[in-house]
């Protein structure tokens, strides 16, 4: 969100003024137990502070998310607007990672003060408060409690479970609102994969929180009840593992990247351009968040056979000959066998060994026709060949976008897949293209908007010195040519 379209400006306001409307009745209720609210709200600040400035000699888990046991446990506890208020403190103080850090911040506030009275309104409507052991209010730690007290097992659980899912439902909802209007996705992709993804971890939340609730409303009291936070704070270690073990897979795939540039300075920064397309490609056609991040790591390595090739091919000023150019058409294979056993790739590894094949059959390494070519393969192709003419090299300047998605075009059902040459013109119509720039020189920007046919003879597709800019320079290139020759990136 560098600029908020106004459509996100007043979607943020909207979930503002519900916040406030939700947190308000807290302070008009003579009822509500601020001993309660106040230990809970400063619980949660704490685990969202301890991120933000660990405790000496420690180091802040990469990936953890908000603390939301705290807060669930709040929707047990407490009435729905004083739950409400134990979210904004925490929220307000989580960690930013992009900017604008205040909107985000008022925007995490305002989102999860929602999200805790909406839960606490089902634990509510469902009995919770009776079946935990309370008469719906909280009083502050150390209140006399019954003199046997019991909760209802295990009927207390379906409320919880209910709120839980109502907390995840919320903010999965208006994080796709905001993903709609502030990045500007389709409808029918801004909410996908979101509810799934989230719904499981918010249920183990839910457990904890209830788990608190419950040693809360014991004789064992608070003491009792953070000793449930030990637990959730090892699987917060633990999913903080993995994101490190993420971390070191993208650096793995930087040092592939940069040596792939180091070696052949031809198409440095050509790379994360064609992942960038790629993503932009896939997100268009609906793909699956997480598939989505494995088609941009197939465009960001698709080029990572060239270590395997000699590196006075890949800086050859002159034509190749034909054996020279039966070697760079091995670089596919060469790359296919550097990274088949990196096993997190995936399904990448298939694109980085298809991504030259051709609809028409007439591609390599195998001449694989149609639906035969793996999907991931087809959108990098693509993106390769869009890349390819929209960035300058030294030895050819960038053609105007449109003329490179026009050329796209004129080639699509031959050589590329009809279906992903739409969903690239799709995209940078509506989002515009706006490449990442590392060495390259006077790249094509173009704004969202719909692209039209323009440079009445402007250098085409066949005039490239091949797709994604190797192997053959300009004097080795057939202007007759119907597509890239030979596409030798």
């Amino acid at each position: 969100m560098r600029v908020l379209p106004p459509g996100a400006r007043g979607y943020i306001l909207c979930a503002v003024l519900a916040a406030v409307a939700c947190v308000a009745p807290a302070f008009a209720d003579s009822g509500t137990p601020w001993a309660s609210v106040a230990l809970l709200a400063v619980l949660y600040l704490g685990c969202e502070l301890v991120k933000i400035w660990p405790l000496p000699g420690s180091r802040v888990p990469e990936g953890i998310g908000s603390f939301f046991p705290v807060v669930l446990a709040a929707v047990f506890l407490l009435p729905p607007p004083a739950a409400a208020l134990v979210a904004l403190p925490g929220a307000l103080a989580g960690t930013v990672v992009q900017r604008p850090a205040w909107v985000r911040r008022v925007w995490h506030g305002a989102q999860q003060s929602t999200a805790a009275w909406v839960a606490g309104q089902t634990y509510r409507l469902l009995r919770g408060p009776a079946a935990l052991g309370s008469s719906g209010g909280s009083g502050p730690p150390g209140a006399a409690d019954p003199p046997v007290w019991v909760a209802d097992f295990p009927y207390v659980m379906l409320p919880a479970a209910a709120s839980a899912v109502a907390f995840c439902l919320v903010l999965t909802a208006l994080d796709g609102g905001i993903l709609a209007t502030a990045e500007r996705r389709p409808a029918a992709t801004a909410w996908r994969g979101l509810l799934t993804r989230s719904l499981a971890p918010h249920c183990v939340h839910g457990l904890a929180g209830l788990m608190m609730a419950v040693m809360w409303r014991s004789p064992y009291g608070l003491p009792a009840a953070l000793l449930v936070l030990l637990p959730m704070y090892i699987s917060c270690w633990v999913f903080a593992q993995y994101h490190r073990e993420r971390a070191a897979h993208q650096a793995t795939i930087r040092a592939l990247v940069q040596a792939v540039d180091i070696k052949d300075r031809y198409t440095r920064g050509h790379s994360e351009r064609v992942g960038q397309a790629s993503a932009m490609i896939a997100r268009e056609l609906g793909m699956a968040e997480d598939r989505l991040e494995v088609v941009r790591i197939a465009g960001i390595l698709h080029d990572v056979g060239k270590l395997g090739v000699p590196t006075r091919l890949l800086r050859k000023d002159g034509p190749l000959t034909p054996e020279e150019r039966r070697v760079i058409e091995l670089h596919p294979e060469y790359g296919h066998e550097m990274v088949r056993g990196i096993g997190f790739l995936g399904e990448a590894r298939s694109a980085i060994l298809h991504h030259h094949e051709r609809v028409d059959g007439s591609g390599y390494p195998y001449g694989l026709t149609g639906d035969q070519i793996p999907v991931l393969a087809r959108v990098v192709a693509v993106a390769d060949a869009f890349d390819a003419m929209t960035s300058t090299r030294s030895y050819s300047r960038a053609r105007p976008v449109e003329v490179a998605l026009a050329e796209l075009a004129r080639c699509a059902g031959a050589q590329f897949d009809p279906a992903m040459v739409g969903a690239l013109t799709g995209a940078v119509g509506r989002h515009g293209w706006h490449p990442v720039v590392t060495s390259d020189d006077d790249l094509q920007v173009i704004s969202g908007g719909s692209p039209t046919g323009g440079g009445t003879g402007a250098p085409t597709l066949a005039a490239l010195p091949g797709q994604g800019g190797q192997g053959a320079r300009p004097a080795a290139v057939s202007p007759a040519s119907p597509a890239p020759p030979g596409a030798g990136t």
